[in-house]
C-alpha cells in the first residue's frame, strides 16, 4: 500500500490535504486524523475502508464541511473552504455535496416522489424543473411505479434507492456515503450499489463511499484504507 499523495488538485472535485483532527479524551487528546490527504475526480468512485474507530466518519464529516479540521485544507469543486463563514459553508454544502447514510432518513409523511422533490424546492428550483428531475431520478433507480408510495410502503432496498436519488437531486459535484448498504442483506446491497454506481457514472459525480463490504469496495475505482490517521491506497 502507498501513502496517498494529492496530484493535479485542479482536476478534482474533492481535495483534502494534510488533514489533522484530534479530540479531548480526559486530560489527553485522541489523534484521529494525522495528515490524511485525498483527491477524487468527477465520476470517480472511491471506497474508504478501515476498522471501527479509525476515523472514517470523521474524515467524511470534514469532507462534507460538517466538521472543521484542526489543520489542513479542504477544497470543494475548486473552492477553498478554510476561510468560509458558517453560512457560506452551509450554502456550499447544499449546492455541491450530497449525503447518503446507512439509514435512509426519508421523510415518512411524504411519498418517494416528494422526498426527491423537496430538496430541490428548498434550493428554490422552479417546480416544473424539480418535478421533471425527480421523475428522471425515480426512473434511474428503477422506482417510477413506486413514486406515490410513502417510505413505510417500500422495502429497505427501495428506501435506500430513494435516498440515493434524493442525495443527487440538486446535482451535487460530490457524493459522500456512509455505509450506504450496511443495513441491507447481500443481494439487496448489490442491487442498491448497482443503482448508486449508475447514478455516479451518468452524473459524473465524485463519490467517497465508506464501506465494510469488501466485495463492493473492490468494484470501485480505488480503495483507500485509513490507518493510524493517515490514508493509503491499494488500487
Amino acid at each position: 500500500m502507498n501513502k496517498v499523495v494529492v496530484e493535479n488538485p485542479r482536476d478534482s472535485a474533492l481535495v483534502l490535504n494534510g488533514i489533522e483532527k484530534s479530540f479531548a479524551q480526559g486530560k489527553n487528546r485522541l489523534h484521529v486524523l494525522n495528515g490524511a490527504s485525498l483527491a477524487i475526480r468527477p465520476g470517480e468512485m472511491v471506497a474508504l475502508v478501515g476498522p471501527s474507530g479509525s476515523g472514517k466518519s470523521t474524515l467524511l464529516n470534514i469532507a462534507g464541511l460538517l466538521e472543521n479540521p484542526d489543520s489542513g485544507s479542504v477544497m470543494v469543486d475548486g473552492k477553498a473552504t478554510a476561510r468560509l463563514k458558517e453560512k457560506e459553508r452551509a450554502v456550499l454544502r447544499r449546492k455541491k455535496i450530497g449525503f447518503v447514510f446507512q439509514f435512509h432518513r426519508l421523510l415518512p409523511e411524504f411519498s418517494a416522489f416528494e422526498n426527491i422533490l423537496i430538496p430541490q424546492m428548498l434550493a428554490q428550483l422552479p417546480r416544473a424543473e424539480a418535478s421533471s428531475r425527480a421523475e428522471q431520478l425515480l426512473a434511474l433507480v428503477g422506482l417510477s411505479e413506486r413514486r406515490d408510495h410513502r417510505p413505510g410502503q417500500l422495502s429497505g432496498g427501495e428506501q435506500q434507492r430513494i435516498a440515493i436519488a434524493r442525495a443527487v437531486s440538486n446535482a451535487p459535484s460530490i457524493l459522500l456515503a456512509d455505509e450506504p448498504t450496511g443495513n441491507l442483506d447481500p443481494e439487496t446491497a448489490r442491487d442498491v450499489f448497482s443503482h448508486l454506481s449508475a447514478i455516479i457514472r451518468q452524473t459524473k459525480t465524485a463519490a467517497l463511499i465508506v464501506t465494510h463490504n469488501t466485495e463492493l469496495a473492490a468494484s470501485m475505482d480505488r480503495v483507500l484504507t485509513i490507518r493510524d490517521g493517515a490514508l493509503s491506497s491499494h488500487s
